[in-house]
Order: structure tokens, then C-alpha cells, then sequence
């Protein structure tokens, strides 16, 4: 699968509907650190997408979604089970420490 771009048509489907754990990223396109993080989120939907949907949310086209989960800042990722929140990280990541929020959380 693929990093799946998310938005309010989609929202509901993915996020509250989807049968896998989804790590959703709130990003804008003007950001630094949010480019950073990407290349990132591509490998760890490469190696856990069998386990969790990797998702992508434009704060600036998904204004209303982004105040709905109080988006302060961006980078920020929560990871949600069920159409809830279960963990929640603001700012940049490495790539070990976005696999063990991941694995704490899922196992």
C-alpha cells in the first residue's frame, strides 16, 4: 500500500472507519521539518504498512479537521485505533523513535 492523502471526503473512512491502527501526520507544505519527516513515513509504511495505515493531512486544506484534534503545531503525528486517539507526537522524529511509539502503542 501506499501513504494515502486524507482530507474530508475521506476522513471518516479512513481515520474512524478503517480496520488498521492509522499513523496520521499533519503537515503543511511550507514546512521544514514536515518535508524531513517524509521520506521517513515512506519507509515505515514500507515496513509496517501490513500492520498500520500511514496517513498524510494537509493542515492548510483541512482546517477544519486540524482544529477539530487542536493541530498547534506541525509536524504533528497521532496515531489512532478504533477513530481514536491513542498517542500523539508533535514535532520532527526519527524513524526509531516514530517505530517505537508505534510498537508501544500496537503490541
Amino acid at each position: 500500500m501506499a501513504i494515502i492523502h486524507v482530507n474530508k471526503e475521506n476522513f471518516e473512512e479512513i481515520i474512524v472507519k478503517g480496520d488498521k491502527p492509522v499513523l496520521a501526520d499533519f503537515f503543511a507544505t511550507w514546512c521544514g521539518p514536515c518535508k524531513m519527516l517524509s521520506p521517513i513515513l515512506e519507509q515505515i509504511e514500507q515496513e509496517m504498512g501490513d500492520r498500520v495505515v500511514v496517513a498524510k493531512i494537509d493542515i492548510d486544506e483541512c482546517m477544519d479537521i486540524a482544529q477539530q484534534y487542536g493541530i498547534m503545531s506541525v509536524p504533528t503525528m497521532i496515531l489512532f485505533q478504533n477513530g481514536a486517539e491513542i498517542e500523539r507526537a508533535v514535532g520532527f522524529r526519527q524513524k526509531t523513535q516514530i517505530e517505537e511509539l508505534i510498537k508501544n502503542k500496537l503490541d
